[in-house]
C-alpha cells in the first residue's frame, strides 16, 4: 500500500494528541478546523480505520483521544519531526554559518519568567550564537533595533512600522490579584468600576504599556490611586497585606495562587487578554537562527506556560 503520509499529517496528529482538542490543534497549526478535519478524514479513508475517538464515546467534556492507529502515527511524528527540524537547522548552518549574535530587548518586567527557558532551549540548537539580553528595562525597545543596539525586541503590540516585522508569539490572560479577605474577593470578576476606590499596584512603566489601564480603566474614565514596585514578589506581598490590588499575567503568579497567597479574578466578564510579539528588522527576519528563536520561543512557551494560546 502506497503511503499518502506527509509532514503536515504528522504535525496534525501530534498537535491533536498534545492539545486534546481540534480547535486548539488547528490554532497551533494555523489551519481552519475544517481543514484539519479534512486531513483526518483522508487518512482514515486511506487506512480504513478511525484515528480519533469521537466525542460520543468519550463524553462532551473529555479531551480528544487518538485510537491505537492514530497513536501509532503520532508516535511516528514524535520520533521523526524533531529529527527533521534538526536536519533543517544543520542545513541552515551550512548555508549561513553557525555563529552570530542575537541581542534581545524587552519591554515587560515579567518577560524573563518565560524567556529564560526559551533561551536555554535555543542555546542547545545554536551553541555558537552569542545570545544576550540588552540590560535595563526599555519603554521603546523597537527603537533599539533601529539604533543597532538590539536584534530582536519583545513587545505587546504589532505596530505598522516601516522596516520592522512583528512575529506573533502568544496571548495570555491578565488577572486581577486580591487579598484573600478583600471584599472584592467574593465577586466572580472585576469590572472597571471595582478599581475606582482601590490602589493599583503595578510596575513603574508608562500607563500606555499597562493593558489594564489602556484597555479597561481609561475607556471607562477610571483613574485609581497608584503604587509601583519593580519586583513581582513585592507586588504580591503588597496585595496580600491589602495595600492595593494588581493585574498580572496568570502564568507569572501561578505558584503564588497554588499556595493560596492571594486570590485571582478575571478582569471584566469576558476576561482581559494580552499579546506578545517578536519585533525584528526586515534585514534580520530571514536569518535562520532568528527564525528558529521565534519558533523555539513559541513552542517552549506553549509547553511550559499555563493558559497561553499561540497567536
Amino acid at each position: 500500500m502506497q503511503s499518502l503520509l506527509e509532514l503536515r499529517h504528522l504535525k496534525t496528529l501530534l498537535a491533536i494528541r498534545e492539545s486534546g482538542n481540534l480547535t486548539r490543534a488547528a490554532e497551533r497549526l494555523h489551519l481552519t478546523q475544517s481543514a484539519l478535519s479534512h486531513q483526518i478524514r483522508l487518512l482514515e479513508d486511506h487506512y480504513a480505520l478511525p484515528l480519533l475517538l469521537r466525542k460520543s464515546s468519550l463524553g462532551k467534556s473529555s479531551p480528544l483521544k487518538l485510537t491505537p492507529a492514530g497513536e501509532k502515527l503520532a508516535q511516528l511524528a514524535a520520533e521523526f519531526l524533531p529529527r527533521i527540524d534538526q536536519a533543517e537547522r544543520d542545513i541552515a548552518k551550512l548555508r549561513e554559518g553557525e555563529a552570530g549574535q542575537l541581542r534581545i530587548a524587552v519591554e515587560c518586567h515579567t518577560c524573563f519568567d518565560w524567556l529564560m527557558p526559551a533561551m536555554d532551549d535555543f542555546r542547545g540548537h545554536w551553541p555558537e550564537v552569542e545570545l544576550d539580553i540588552v540590560s535595563g528595562f526599555h519603554a521603546d525597545p523597537v527603537q533599539l533595533l533601529f539604533e543597532d543596539r538590539a536584534d530582536l525586541a519583545i513587545v505587546s503590540e504589532a505596530a505598522d512600522e516601516p522596516g520592522i516585522s512583528y512575529q506573533p508569539l502568544f496571548s495570555y490572560e491578565m488577572i486581577a490579584l486580591i487579598a484573600k479577605d478583600h471584599p472584592l474577593a467574593y465577586k466572580p470578576f472585576l469590572s472597571a468600576e471595582d478599581f475606582a476606590n482601590e490602589t493599583l499596584i503595578s510596575y513603574p512603566v508608562p500607563d500606555d504599556m499597562l493593558d489594564l489601564i489602556r484597555k479597561v480603566l481609561k475607556p471607562a474614565g477610571i483613574n485609581p490611586k497608584r503604587r509601583t514596585t519593580e519586583l513581582t514578589a513585592a507586588i504580591l506581598q503588597l496585595v496580600a497585606s491589602r495595600r492595593g490590588i494588581a493585574a498580572l499575567p496568570s502564568w507569572s503568579v501561578q505558584h503564588y495562587l497554588e499556595r493560596g497567597y492571594v486570590v485571582a479574578k478575571p478582569i471584566a466578564e469576558q476576561g482581559l487578554t494580552s499579546d506578545l510579539y517578536a519585533a525584528i528588522t526586515l534585514a534580520q527576519i530571514d536569518t535562520a537562527f532568528v527564525k528558529d528563536f521565534v519558533t523555539t520561543t513559541r513552542e517552549v512557551s506553549r509547553l511550559s506556560l499555563p493558559g497561553v494560546t499561540l497567536l
